[in-house]
């Protein structure tokens, strides 16, 4: 496989709308995608709280629709999706999402929404590490994104299951339905899967990631925001996952996802096979650490450790309602009002990307 291109711009919050559409076309998102096909913008909303490094911003958001109407995109449409612990809807409005595309008029769907679009069977042509497996019923994923480009725009940050989550995962929302839940003890392997259904049902892949503010910790909510001022663009989701690895301080290649990914050639992980343009990283190292909080220690036990047997009996039964009230509780009403909100409002205060939040 040939190199990857990602492109890697330090910026600030008075040039971030021109250093993203600079930064997406150096990396060529005008000859990946077919702009005679409709564009799917998968935004990624990781928590419906506004919770800084856990969702897209509204300036990532607002640069690629401009970029995407320089270079003549007509037919843009957002998909948003839903999990059981997320609301979509509060999510645009508590991120200010909504502004944006109320702004430059692109139409929000909803892939739970009977009338939005539908879950059709599809049968991958590449051979499958695990999904086939898990949903012996048939692997059903949204008949509206065949055949369209899509966008992804993650946030730079950690993951309790996955180390670092980023362009590769933002798929996880999008094509598999709310029995995603399902797929956790196997999660890398589901993530590689995914990454073989995109190539083979989108004419075009791109990612933008923000990290002007990046996200420390037990992420993809309880974060420690860090204000880290880069933005990066890739048309090779793996790459683009592999470099904000290597400037958050892991090693690409020790992320399994990374790594499976590279191995069956779905995209370049080893940093000696992606070209950075733009500004050198080479020596960044922000020295990020996942560590853990009261979802992983639970997550760990059940998905991950012999307790997984159990599995069917607490996941695939009305029981998991039982934890889905739980991670309600902790996050939402425990963690985000005793932390999260106090990092929220001491952000919005003390860093420029916050004050930038609430000019919006």
């Amino acid at each position: 496989m040939k190199k990857s291109k990602v492109a890697v711009l330090k910026t600030k919050p008075e040039t971030v709308l021109d250093d993203y559409v600079k930064i997406m076309e150096m990396a060529g998102m005008q000859d990946v995608l077919d702009k005679n096909t409709a564009t799917i913008l998968k935004d990624n909303i990781s928590w419906h709280l506004p919770m800084p490094a856990a969702n897209t911003t509204p300036w990532q958001l607002e640069a690629v629709i401009m970029a995407l109407e320089k270079y003549g995109f007509k037919n843009i449409t957002s998909v948003e999706n839903k999990t059981v612990v997320t609301r979509p809807k509060y999510g645009e409005k508590y991120n200010k999402l909504d502004i944006i595309y109320k702004k430059y008029n692109i139409p929000v769907l909803y892939n739970f929404e009977p009338g939005d679009m539908k879950w059709i069977a599809y049968n991958p042509q590449s051979k499958m590490n695990v999904l086939t497996k898990l949903y012996p019923e048939g692997i059903f994923i949204p008949d509206f994104f065949m055949g369209k480009n899509i966008i992804h725009l993650p946030t730079m940050k950690c993951h309790i299951y996955t180390t670092t989550t980023g362009a590769v995962k933002n798929a996880f929302g999008g094509l598999l339905s709310t029995k995603r839940h399902y797929t956790h003890s196997w999660i890398h392997e589901t993530l590689v899967d995914l990454l073989k259904i995109q190539k083979e049902i989108h004419s075009g892949i791109f990612a933008v990631m923000d990290g002007t503010t990046a996200g420390n910790g037990p992420g993809p909510r309880t974060l420690v925001p860090t204000r880290v001022d880069y933005i990066l663009a890739g048309a090779d989701q793996v790459a683009i996952d592999a470099a904000a690895a290597k400037i958050m301080g892991f090693n690409p290649m020790d992320i399994k996802y990374i790594r499976m990914a590279d191995e069956q050639n779905l995209g370049n992980g080893k940093p000696e096979n992606i070209e950075i343009v733009g500004d050198d990283i080479s020596r960044v190292n922000l020295h990020f650490h996942v560590g853990d909080n009261l979802a992983s220690r639970v997550g760990d036990l059940l998905w991950f450790s012999p307790l997984k047997i159990f599995q069917k009996l607490l996941f695939r039964t009305p029981l998991v309602y039982l934890f889905v009230i739980a991670s309600d509780w902790y996050h939402d009403k425990f963690w985000w009002k005793n932390k999260g909100k106090k990092l929220f409002v001491e952000w919005k205060k003390s860093s420029p990307w916050g004050k930038l939040w609430e000019s919006y």
